[in-house]
C-alpha cells in the first residue's frame, strides 16, 4: 500500500454526515441497551478498513472521541485500523484492555471479561464497554435472556461466541453494579447485552 492509497483510507469511509448518522448511531444503541436481545439498525455505509466492521465502525464514531480510549484485538491492530480511528474520531489506542472505556474484538478474538475494568463501587460507569462482532444473529447456541428491559424471558442465539461467554458473564453479573457491557455488532446492525441482563443456557432453563 502506498503512502498516497493509506492516506486515502483513513480520511473515507466514515460517515456521510457525521452530525445526523451519529446522532441516529446513538440512538439505536440506546434502544438497544434499553431493550436488551432486541436488534436495531445502524447508519448503514460505513466502510472502514478490514477488518473492522461497518457495525464496530458506526458504534466507535458514535461514541468514542479523544477523551475515550480505545482497546483493538490483536487482529484490529493494523496501521490502517489505526489511522482511520486517528482521522475519523482520535480515540487513544492503548494497549492495556483494562484501562479502555471501549473495547472493540470479533467472536473469535475476544478477550476475557475479566480483563477489562469493570468499573468500581464508586464509579460503575467506568467500566468497559466490549463490542464484538459476531457471525450472524441467529444460528448459534441458544441463550435465555432475562432481567431490565425485557419482558419475561426471552430468547437469542448470535452465532460464534466462544463457549466460555455465558460462564463469563455469570462471574461478571456477580460485580453488578460493576462490570462490562457487552453490544454485538453483525454487518450495520447492533443488539446490547447490558451487564444487568441474566444470560442462561436453553438446556439450563429446561433442567429447571
Amino acid at each position: 500500500m502506498t503512502m498516497a492509497q493509506f492516506d486515502t483510507q483513513a480520511v473515507s469511509g466514515g460517515f456521510t454526515d457525521p452530525v445526523f448518522e451519529a446522532q441516529a448511531a446513538f440512538r439505536a444503541l440506546m434502544d438497544a441497551s434499553a431493550r436488551p436481545g432486541t436488534i436495531h439498525d445502524l447508519p448503514a455505509g460505513l466502510a472502514p478498513p478490514a477488518p473492522l466492521g461497518a457495525g464496530s465502525g458506526a458504534v466507535m464514531l458514535a461514541l468514542c472521541d479523544p477523551d475515550t480510549p480505545v482497546w483493538l484485538a490483536e487482529a484490529l491492530r493494523g496501521e490502517a485500523v489505526s489511522a482511520w480511528i486517528a482521522f475519523q474520531c482520535g480515540a487513544p489506542i492503548v494497549g492495556d484492555g483494562a484501562s479502555a472505556a471501549f473495547a472493540f474484538a470479533a467472536a473469535n478474538d475476544m478477550p476475557a471479561l475479566s480483563a477489562l475494568s469493570a468499573g468500581t463501587q464508586e464509579y460503575p460507569d467506568r467500566a468497559t464497554t466490549l463490542v464484538v462482532e459476531v457471525e450472524a444473529f441467529e444460528g448459534g447456541e441458544e441463550i435465555m435472556i432475562e432481567g431490565p428491559g425485557i419482558l419475561g424471558r426471552s430468547r437469542i442465539a448470535p452465532m460464534g461466541l466462544p463457549h466460555s461467554f455465558l460462564n463469563e458473564r455469570a462471574g461478571n453479573r456477580a460485580l453488578f453494579p460493576r462490570g462490562v457491557d457487552v453490544v454485538l455488532v453483525c454487518g450495520s446492525r447492533v443488539m446490547a447485552l447490558p451487564r444487568s441482563t441474566v444470560l442462561s443456557r436453553k438446556s439450563e432453563q429446561e433442567a429447571n
